[in-house]
């Protein structure tokens, strides 16, 4: 059965990182002694690590990050656990596909039971499609098909419209509508601090902030934490 934990934002305002979440994360990796991390969605690869690894560390874990591997896709085989950090979407997907690693990861959660947690490009990963991300395309990967881990997509640090705003672009709303013109796949927006714990098919929501729920030709929903989403 598949086990995924999905975070919108690693910091949440007035939180260090990953506090805002902490019991939920040792939750999830109740009974792991090790997790492997990918911190290919930033620059600096090492101090990126480091940061994650300390903070793992504080909670018990122990953190080998996959460009600290000679063969990433082998460390993966073996792996109880993965997580997948926040950065830009398109370095990161761009990373996996030049790893080979998409299809060793889809197998291992779908398929062996390895548990994934991602967070914001990390939460998009697990996405069929990068579509849904709020990043600029800095580079260009070969294609914009992610990991397909859920038949859904999400839009993490999902931000309401401001009705007191004089911004005149698009709002997230608009910009999720848009997508539903030319796809039909439901998209979560996730707001910073809000969390989803898949496990099977149940896909409930956790964390301090709710989401908003949108589908091709209805109204948004709103859901509360605690809500199990029918997607």
């Amino acid at each position: 059965m598949k086990r995924l934990y999905l975070v919108s934002s690693s910091k949440v305002h007035g939180h260090a990182y990953l506090h805002h979440c902490e019991e939920d994360l040792l939750c999830f990796f109740e009974g792991v002694q090790r997790v492997y991390f990918v911190p290919w969605a930033v620059q600096n690869h090492d101090a990126y690590t480091a940061k994650v690894r300390q903070r793992f560390s504080e909670l018990g874990l122990e953190l080998i990050s996959l460009h600290e591997c000679a063969d990433p896709a082998a460390a993966l085989r073996t792996a109880q656990a993965l997580f997948i950090g926040g950065g830009n979407t398109f370095r990161l997907l761009t990373a996996l596909y030049a790893h080979d690693v998409l299809g060793v990861i889809r197998q291992r959660v779908l398929d062996e039971g390895m548990r994934y947690m991602g967070s914001s490009a990390g939460t998009n990963m697990a996405c069929p499609t990068l579509k849904t991300t709020n990043d600029m395309p800095i580079v260009q990967p070969p294609a914009f098909d992610a990991l397909g881990l859920v038949s859904f997509q999400i839009n993490p640090h999902y931000l309401d419209v401001d009705l007191g705003s004089t911004h005149m672009g698009e709002t997230r709303e608009d910009r999720i509508r848009e997508f539903h013109e030319m796809n039909a796949a439901p998209v979560v927006g996730l707001r910073e601090g809000a969390q989803l714990w898949i496990e099977g098919e149940r896909v409930e929501l956790h964390g301090i902030k709710g989401a908003r729920i949108f589908r091709r030709g209805c109204e948004p929903e709103e859901a509360a934490p605690g809500a199990v989403l029918s997607l």
